[in-house]
């Protein structure tokens, strides 16, 4: 698949935003301890991926029902659906002056990842958290990611590489009082 950068300056995909809180002193004291010890940025990717994708659970395999949208949040309350999680993600990489993107497929309903910066490309991940059936792996050589879109069901992987949170995404997220009511109204299209 080929990606689309929604900016072609990287330095978007390594800012700070209201979602993608990269500046809080939670995300900087994570990122730190992920950092430590690790030999470079590839395996600090590889360890920030890991934790958020097993040491947050998407809060509709855990059933929580509250809604995080801002990483910090995330990170503070161990909780998330695929969007949150990507925020989170992201956080922890550009904390480490990784660029990172936000990119959605479509699959009845929209689903969010990440695309990091290596070797001069673009790679997509998808932290969301494994289940049975689900086997998402940090994959620099080809994808690894949650789910594969379905186009017979009109499913698909947007290009778009996006350096902050969709708006449809963060309303969405915004506007929910709790997972049930989020899950009534995530949104279908970008």
């Amino acid at each position: 698949m080929q990606l689309i950068q929604e900016t072609p300056d990287l330095s978007a995909y390594l800012a700070a935003d209201e979602a993608i809180d990269h500046h809080h002193p939670l995300v900087r004291g994570t990122a730190a301890r992920l950092a430590a010890g690790v030999a470079d940025s590839y395996e600090y990717a590889r360890a920030a991926f890991e934790f958020v994708r097993d040491g947050i659970p998407h809060s509709q395999d855990s059933g929580d029902l509250r809604v995080t949208w801002r990483a910090s949040d995330v990170l503070e309350r161990r909780t998330g659906i695929c969007y949150a999680k990507a925020h989170a993600l992201a956080a922890l990489l550009r904390a480490e002056d990784i660029p990172t993107a936000l990119c959605y497929q479509n699959l009845g309903v929209l689903h969010g990842l990440v695309a990091v910066r290596f070797n001069g490309a673009w790679h997509r991940q998808d932290p969301r958290g494994n289940k049975p059936g689900v086997d998402a792996r940090f994959s620099l050589d080809g994808e690894r990611l949650a789910f594969t879109p379905d186009p017979a069901s009109n499913e698909m992987d947007y290009p778009v590489l996006y350096a902050a949170p969709h708006p449809v995404v963060l309303n969405a997220l915004r506007a929910a009082s709790d997972r049930p009511h989020l899950w009534r109204t995530l949104p279908t299209a970008l």
